[in-house]
């Protein structure tokens, strides 16, 4: 009786001092596969990439950017347009591929390296009025195209930390509060100004944010299985607490290429209970692989335990 009594007196301090905790995180699970997809125009449909039952399978689209659509695009403090192949890549082709694969779920990712032939800029006029903008506009879309969750993927920046940190942190919040998205993700990698602009606002919004799709193949073109576990284990400890993804390029043009021992690395993090999960850039160049790689990662994520 005295027990009963102190597992209801600890779960009445936890509801009390930690209530959001359990609406905030994504469920857990090693059986995670992501895929970026509509960024390079290459044709590339839902329906061409093969989606293993087994896994937790993301498609995210590349990407919306807050710049106008003209043939000289400029910045729109948070006004959201769509910059990913539209035409393959349609809300009934989204509505589609979710009906007939129960296991898919679609998210749209934000910024990119380019847009128009230039660098894609984080660039509010101020916190308030682009989170203002970025709901309203990402609310239609995302409501239109009956999407799933965002990720964060600026790679310039004409702003501070402090302030890409509020901006994103806010939308995110303002996004799971309302019920519009269940999930977010963000998309560094090991650059100086990159990294100071996602770890603080990892430092301060890091408990909604579900996954970290860290570019490890933006590290150096023919990265050994060691450095690349040596590579997550700091990213691991700079994102703390985070679900750290391992991640490849299609192209092989950079990092741990799949044919070069990343599947040896994923089984070493696997077997440690590390493999939060795998992405990949991008469907658009899997295309000429066939996408044996994607098939391949699924196989493993699926054997998980």
């Amino acid at each position: 009786m005295e027990f009963s009594k102190l597992l209801i007196a600890l779960f009445i301090f936890q509801a009390f001092f930690f209530p959001f905790s359990s609406i905030h995180a994504a469920p857990a699970s090693s059986k995670l596969f992501r895929e970026y997809i509509g960024a390079e125009f290459n044709n590339v449909k839902f329906s061409d990439v093969p989606i293993n039952p087994n896994v937790d399978f993301h498609f995210i689209l590349s990407f919306a950017i807050d710049y106008t659509t003209s043939s000289s695009p400029s910045p729109t403090n948070g006004e959201f347009n769509i910059f990913w192949d539209s035409d393959n890549l349609s809300p009934p082709q989204v509505s589609s591929i979710k009906s007939e694969r129960p296991n898919v779920k679609v998210a749209l990712s934000l910024g990119g390296d380019s847009v128009g032939g230039g660098s894609a800029y984080f660039q509010p006029s101020s916190v308030n009025s682009w989170v203002q903008n970025a709901v309203s506009s990402l609310t239609k879309i995302i409501k239109e195209y009956n999407l799933d969750g965002i990720d964060i993927d600026y790679e310039h920046f004409n702003a501070d930390p402090d302030t890409f940190a509020e901006c994103i942190g806010q939308l995110i919040t303002n996004l799971k509060g309302s019920g519009t998205i269940s999930f977010a993700s963000i998309a560094p990698f090991d650059d100086d100004q990159v990294q100071s602009h996602y770890m603080e606002l990892w430092r301060r919004y890091g408990h909604h944010i579900d996954y970290v799709n860290f570019q490890f193949y933006a590290y150096d073109k023919g990265t050994t299985v060691s450095r690349f576990l040596s590579y997550f284990k700091d990213q691991s400890s700079n994102y703390s607490g985070g679900k750290v993804l391992a991640s490849f390029i299609s192209d092989g043009s950079g990092g741990l290429s799949p044919n070069g021992g990343f599947f040896t690395a994923c089984s070493q993090l696997k077997s440690q209970g590390d493999l939060h999960g795998i992405f990949v850039w991008s469907a658009d160049d899997s295309m000429n692989e066939n996408f044996r790689y994607e098939k391949q990662s699924q196989s493993l994520l699926a054997s998980s335990p």
